[in-house]
């Protein structure tokens, strides 16, 4: 039988960025709140070994332990689910910080297209242009809105970027606070081949520090050193942000945090009207507890947050032969594919150095800074070029046509470990009918609660965008004139194995009509008052861009209506 303890004035459950933020921000206004981790504590002296490609990038030391818990998936709702029993697809981050310990720090902005895209999109094409089962909806929030809590989240994190205002985004009210990352020789190349045919690249928004910084909460963090350990890895410089070097040492500081390890929250206890705490297990004693709160805080992972809504039987679930309920609705991913490569027989680069975020994009075919009117698909991506640093086991890009073992494969692999290029790109992903999220009925986890299901797979709206960003991404190759090239535009179905993109999305959704949404725009439940849902399983689409900007934007502006909710409970919306 759970043991109940004494009642606390705001829970969170997950410590990652998201509720991070919350806890900053709620604890220097004096309110008491309880964090539950369900991995470990983890600090930046964790990594000074951590320049090893084997124990993280390929054993996954950083990520979920799919033995205690994992999800199920198909390509559609005919075929039978089957368990993630081996990392691959995506990466879910466990332990303090979350996924944010492992990012790679690039940092964008969604585009104010974004947050009104099916008004836009109507506005721009009319009705007709959205397909049909194409479930496309506003976010309830504008960009305008949006923009001060973007402009706090870079603030606190140290985003590096340029100065100058990119002419294909939206605008902002104040720079990057501290400059670009280094434009290496690499980068350059890309610039000089986009700005010829026309484009305007610019420098990726970079959680890793380009100079010492201190932020306004009065933390100092080192600068990136270019070791290229920062996507499965943390940073023993502290100079990638997360939050545990950003925004969790301030609420600690206060003495008004209680972060719990190893809680691994299994319920929201819910009367009908509001959440009344939640339920959690120790997952090294196997002790259960009630933690009673005034206030719950869902921030943990897409599938995390929508498994406790399912569970705890909060909101309508999503129906998706009717298109009723809105729980487990518009699971979104990402389209990578389209790519070109460039080998270069003649030129050696040092692509073994470099950042997570240190790359170069342009924006001329995202979101609707292009005319739909003659393509086949909606929105668009970023055509990119980064340096993220070829770690030696990972990385062995040989031309098509070599063998895949053996001497060929050997001497290839040598010829090219410092000669190529990628171009790529990062499309976006539009919600259809059949995507969604919802409790699986036969998988459960260690603690006997069933496994979140997914159902997903690539369309041809996806098929479309990704052959189109890969002409553009061979075009823009072509001008940095490689010894040859090769292009790649092909998206087949999707499959779980290989990994692709660690940008889940939805399932909770943000919006205006609590029909049609399972949170407002303060992340706050239709269905319960004192739950927030916090985190990209509110976004009703998926942009051409990383999204952990738009979660931290998202998670000051939840966290300022928390604390509006604590002084005068009611909706805020």
């Amino acid at each position: 039988m759970a043991k109940t303890l004494p009642k606390v004035p705001v829970v969170i459950v997950g410590m990652g960025w998201a509720g991070g933020i919350i806890a900053s921000e709620l604890t220097k206004q004096g309110i008491k709140v309880v964090g539950l981790e369900r991995g470990k504590k983890r600090s930046t002296e964790d990594y000074y070994l951590v320049h090893d490609e084997l124990r993280y990038a390929l054993r996954y030391e950083l990520m979920q332990d799919l033995s205690k818990e994992t999800l199920t998936f198909r390509n559609n709702s005919k075929q039978t689910a089957l368990p993630m029993r081996s990392l691959g697809s995506f990466l879910i981050g466990e332990g303090l910080g979350g996924a944010g310990v492992h990012w790679n720090g690039q940092t964008f902005r969604f585009l104010p297209y974004d947050f009104e895209i099916r008004s836009k999109t109507v506005e721009r094409y009319g009705q007709s242009k959205i397909p049909q089962g194409m479930t496309l909806q506003d976010w309830g929030v504008t960009y305008d809105e949006l923009e001060p809590y973007y402009d706090k989240f870079e603030k606190i994190a140290g985003i590096s970027g340029e100065k100058e205002q990119n002419p294909m985004v939206g605008k902002r009210a104040n720079p990057f606070p501290t400059p670009p990352m280094k434009k290496s020789p690499i980068l350059k190349m890309f610039e000089d081949a986009s700005k010829k045919l026309g484009y305007h690249p610019y420098m990726m928004p970079s959680a890793n520090l380009s100079e010492p910084y201190k932020n306004p909460d009065g933390i100092e963090r080192a600068q990136c050193q270019y070791c290229g350990y920062c996507e499965r890895f943390g940073c023993e410089y502290g100079a990638k942000a997360d939050a545990v070097v950003t925004v969790l040492p301030v609420a600690e500081k206060t003495g008004n945090l209680e972060v719990r390890y190893y809680a691994n929250v299994t319920k929201v206890l819910y009367d009908g009207k509001k959440a009344t705490g939640v339920v959690y297990v120790d997952t090294q004693s196997g002790e259960e507890f009630q933690q009673p709160a005034d206030i719950v805080v869902l921030a943990s992972y897409v599938f995390n947050n929508v498994r406790l809504l399912l569970q705890s039987k909060i909101g309508k679930a999503y129906d998706p032969s009717s298109g009723q309920g809105a729980v487990g609705k518009n699971y979104c991913y990402q389209a990578q594919a389209g790519k070109a490569v460039g080998f270069y027989d003649d030129r050696e680069f040092n692509t073994y150095m470099g950042a997570g975020a240190l790359g170069m994009e342009f924006d001329d075919f995202n979101g609707d800074n292009f005319d739909h009117s003659n393509l086949n698909f909606l929105h668009g991506g970023g055509i990119r070029i980064s340096q993220t640093g070829l770690r030696p086991i990972q990385n062995n890009t040989v031309p098509k046509g070599t063998p895949k073992w053996g001497a060929e494969f050997k001497k290839q692999s040598l010829k090219y470990v410092n000669r190529y290029l990628t171009v790529g790109s990062q499309g976006a992903s539009l919600p259809w009918q059949q995507h969604y999220l919802d409790l699986d009925p036969t998988y459960k986890d260690a603690y006997g609660n069933p496994l979140i299901r997914l159902t997903f797979d690539f369309e041809e709206q996806d098929r479309q965008l990704v052959k189109f960003m890969a002409e553009k991404a061979g075009e823009v190759m072509k001008e940095m004139k490689p010894t040859h090239m090769e292009v790649s535009g092909e998206l087949g179905p999707y499959s779980i194995v290989p990994y692709q993109s660690t940008h889940n999305t939805g399932g909770a959704i943000m919006g205006a009509d609590p029909g049609t949404s399972v949170v407002n725009s303060y992340l706050q439940a239709w269905d319960a008052e004192n739950l927030f849902v916090v985190g990209a399983s509110a976004f009703p689409h998926n942009s051409g861009y990383n999204p952990t900007g738009t979660v931290g934007a998202l998670s000051y502006r939840a966290a300022e209506g928390i604390a509006k909710y604590a002084k005068q409970p009611g909706m805020l919306v």
